[in-house]
């Protein structure tokens, strides 16, 4: 067997063979949270089950590549590339079978179970590339070492020119769906070219023929695989409409037997409201909607994640305040607007919280954090620190309020705890106050400050007090944990939480409903 690598047009090709694949394993793997996040959320274990597949099936390419490469006659990288495209371009097909095969298995282990089955086979593939190319690249011994290095940092390279077009050009404006597809399409092409530059070493036959025929399987799936995404999910649901963003697959749903319209991101409802006459049917709002009442005057409001809009309204139509609202994600706040009657009162910012709240400026008569849904954590807005900056922008009257959605009782109440604990840590005074009385798992609302929170001002009324009286529930700060920006498990805490909130979604709406 010839090695040199003139048999496949030198190592100018063979460079750009590894760069294409390179490319296409960072595009895969950045592609599986968008495709498995909208049934088991965007969380820290969605993100470790892909980054641990990826390296388990380079990991088994690479030994697979290296043994093939040495023991091949018959057959070469032109068809390694085309497998690998035929079963990238199945990824999207087998979505969603794969992930309602899983959902018993949990959100931990559902998670990996379905980027083991949906990504190693490509993925696996892809790494064999790298040590086949190696091979035909590595004239003599001597050279073996110089080979070896070039082809994996060309195919590094273009790991990282996958992920930046990717991330600053492909997400916002392609759908995940295709831009799976058109990933298969590349890899079916360079197929081809690497078929056609290893006439002179495999002969015409044995070089285009398997890559021919995988081309044309491939291409007969296009358009079963762009149709699987769009399954009805039933006559008492209307989606109206669906955006993927850089952070999640963004939804408005009508639930018809339920009078409902739902704001959802991935697998988590971050707005409901009621279809008879709009209003906001989400309880610990409404305990929100009583906070201005608690200490007036109150003018100047944040609230970071907007959801539906439904907080900034009330205020406005109560109190008159006008509230700034601080959004992470375009597509919520263009939803809020386009479907919930959201019209706002202040600014509109859109971006990540911690980076915006430092170039916010005060003093806020009251700062509403959330973000805190029943889907995934974003932990790093519930440190000492975040809460230090937030404190900075408060008024001395001020009052921050959390909402949290975290079991009430038992081993599993640790997160509240922590919240409990972490806030002390900011502010000398907090009261804290269940959505639903009697409800094991719900929304708890903190309110922190550097004065104490008194329901019984003048400004509420005796049925109001009384009614938020039920509402008070003493959390021990005690056993919990303060959450800090060097240690913060809080989705550890909450995996139970996370499971649980997942399952309800599920069984209420049916798991049709957040697959892709």
């Amino acid at each position: 067997m010839n090695d040199s690598p003139g048999n496949l047009g030198g190592k100018a090709a063979l460079f750009f063979t590894v760069f294409v694949t390179g490319s296409a394993v960072m595009v895969i793997e950045l592609l599986g949270t968008r495709l498995i996040a909208p049934f088991y959320g965007a969380s820290l274990y969605v993100w470790s089950s892909l980054i641990s597949v990826t390296m388990i099936a380079l990991a088994l390419g690479y030994f697979m590549g290296g043994r093939w490469a040495d023991r091949a006659r018959r057959s070469g990288l032109s068809l390694i590339i085309a497998l690998a495209a035929v079963l990238t371009l199945a990824i999207p097909w087998a979505t969603r079978p794969v992930l309602l095969a899983t959902d018993p298995l949990g959100l931990r282990l559902g998670a990996f179970i379905s980027a083991l089955v949906l990504f190693s086979p490509s993925l696996t593939l892809l790494g064999m590339v790298g040590p086949f190319a190696i091979k035909l690249s590595t004239s003599t011994l001597a050279g073996v070492g110089n080979s070896a290095g070039s082809i994996y940092a060309v195919s590094t390279v273009g790991s990282v020119v996958g992920t930046l077009i990717l991330g600053f050009f492909l997400f916002p404006l392609i759908g995940s769906r295709e831009i799976l597809v058109g990933t298969g399409l590349l890899l079916l092409a360079l197929s081809l070219i690497v078929g056609l530059l290893e006439r002179g070493r495999l002969g015409a036959a044995k070089a285009l023929l398997p890559a021919f025929l995988l081309g044309v399987i491939g291409l007969g799936m296009v358009p079963k695989v762009l149709s699987a995404g769009h399954v009805p999910v039933g006559d008492k649901f209307r989606v109206l409409s669906e955006r993927e963003s850089l952070y999640g697959w963004v939804r408005v749903i009508d639930d018809s037997s339920r009078r409902l319209r739902l704001l959802t991101s991935d697998a988590s409802a971050i707005g409901a409201a009621s279809l008879v006459n709009g209003e906001s049917v989400l309880s610990y709002q409404d305990i929100v909607g009583l906070i201005p009442a608690m200490r007036p005057p109150m003018q100047r409001g944040l609230i970071v994640g907007l959801g539906a809009g439904h907080m900034g309204k009330v205020l406005h139509d109560r109190y008159r305040m006008v509230t700034d609202s601080l959004e992470i994600d375009p597509a919520v706040s263009s939803a809020a607007e386009d479907h919930f009657a959201f019209k706002p009162t202040g600014r509109v910012i859109v971006g990540d919280a911690r980076y915006e709240i430092r170039h916010l400026t005060g003093p806020y008569d009251l700062i509403i954090l959330d973000c805190f849904t029943g889907g995934s954590e974003p932990a790093h807005l519930m440190t000492v620190e975040t809460l230090e900056q937030l404190r900075g922008l408060l008024s001395e009257r001020g009052i921050l309020a959390v909402n949290f959605v975290a079991f009430a009782q038992g081993p599993n109440s640790l997160a509240l705890n922590s919240v409990s604990r972490t806030l002390a840590q900011a502010f000398p005074q907090q009261a804290v106050f269940i959505s639903e009385p009697g409800k094991e798992f719900t929304d708890f609302i903190f309110l922190a400050g550097r004065q104490p929170v008194d329901i019984h001002a003048p400004g509420l009324s005796p049925d109001q007090t009384a009614w938020l009286q039920e509402r008070v529930f003493p959390v021990d700060p005690a056993p919990g944990t303060v959450l800090t920006d060097n240690l913060n498990p809080l989705e550890h805490l909450q995996i139970a939480k996370s499971e649980h909130y997942r399952r309800f979604l599920v069984d209420m709406f049916g798991g049709d409903l957040f697959v892709r």
